[in-house]
């Protein structure tokens, strides 16, 4: 097998953003299903997603795989079950962590740091730093998002916020915040899930308003019509909506926390962790729409560069290619750690 040659890859649609940018690759993708309502197999659910079939859990004991890319500790004994095959033993595999560590920031081991044979794939050099992989072969390959296109008009001198399930996930994704905002400008918030956000963010009705969860062709037009993408995460991996504001052209007000101090540049947003500073920056660019408007297409260039869909996958290719050879995953997908490391931004001095 050489470099490029196309695959077959069995993985589990867990993110539909990332399974978007994933399935966009020269590689057969087999989705297991029993159907939409079981989160273990729920194949494309409707989505138009090019290169995949949905293969029933039944028949994949028959089904030819080549490499199968897990997401879900769970998912080892789901293989084994539903193959007969053991990922990493009869069939390579690699892991695919999306999240940051969900007990202790520096002191929670992954749950596959105690093994050698399925290499993990984190998503941002901020969760590889925090993860304990152990003895686990690791690297990094950030996120890579389709470009929506440049759609920013900001004429509506209001800041916009993309989050699931604020209420239910709070201050990790910091809905306690959002009040202040609001008092600075008023606050749109788009996403599921958002029924008594103005109770949980302490916010005027009047600041605040729930838009819902919008199919993606309307949200991106929404958001553009913003003057400002507020991204307030404390604590989880870089959100895909961070990454699409950006390519909308939208300037950034962020927490600077996670990955976001990487993933926004000083000429695409205000990053901090003074609230305080935060309301005056966002205030500032809601008076002063042409530097909003400048700040939005220097995020742009940045995140066509850093996170465009080639890049990402071109990573991947080496990574599966790799996976499927045997060959140690230090020595693919370097450029994946380049992706948000912020000596390597458009412009940015070269580091000897």
């Amino acid at each position: 097998m050489t470099f490029g040659d196309p695959l077959t890859v069995l993985c589990w649609h867990v993110h539909g953003g990332w399974t978007d940018s994933f399935v966009r690759g020269p590689h057969r993708y087999l989705l297991p299903t029993t159907g939409p309502d079981d989160p273990w197999a729920r194949g494309r659910c409707g989505r138009r997603w090019p290169r995949t079939e949905e293969v029933p859990v039944d028949r994949l004991g028959r089904t030819s795989v080549d490499l199968m890319v897990l997401q879900r500790p769970e998912e080892i004994e789901l293989a084994r079950r539903w193959t007969g095959r053991m990922p990493g033993v009869d069939v390579p595999a690699v892991y695919v962590e999306h999240n940051t560590p969900t007990v202790h920031a520096a002191r929670t081991r992954h749950p596959l740091a105690d093994q050698d044979r399925i290499p993990v794939v984190q998503v941002t050099g901020f969760n590889a730093l925090m993860w304990d992989c152990g003895r686990a072969p690791t690297t990094v390959i950030a996120h890579g998002v389709a470009d929506p296109g440049y759609r920013y008009r900001g004429e509506l001198p209001h800041a916009a916020v993309v989050s699931n399930e604020p209420v239910r996930r709070a201050r990790i994704v910091g809905a306690d915040l959002i009040g202040g905002f609001a008092e600075t400008a008023p606050v749109d918030v788009f996403g599921m899930g958002l029924d008594g956000l103005a109770e949980t963010a302490g916010a005027q009705p009047d600041r605040l308003h729930l838009a819902g969860d919008l199919p993606t062709e309307r949200l991106h037009t929404e958001l553009g019509r913003r003057r400002v993408y507020l991204h307030l995460t404390r604590w989880t991996s870089l959100g895909l909506s961070l990454i699409e504001a950006m390519m909308l052209g939208m300037p950034v007000v962020a927490l600077g926390t996670t990955e976001a101090p990487w993933a926004v540049p000083p000429e695409a947003g205000l990053v901090g962790t003074d609230p305080a500073a935060l309301h005056a920056g966002l205030a500032a660019l809601i008076d002063d729409p042409e530097r909003a408007r400048r700040m939005g297409e220097a995020g742009r260039a940045h995140a066509l560069h850093a996170f465009g869909l080639g890049r990402f996958l071109t990573d991947w290719d080496r990574v599966l290619t790799a996976a499927v050879a045997g060959d140690p995953v230090d020595r693919v997908a370097d450029g994946g750690r380049t992706g948000t490391d912020p000596a390597r931004r458009p412009g940015a001095p070269e580091v000897a």
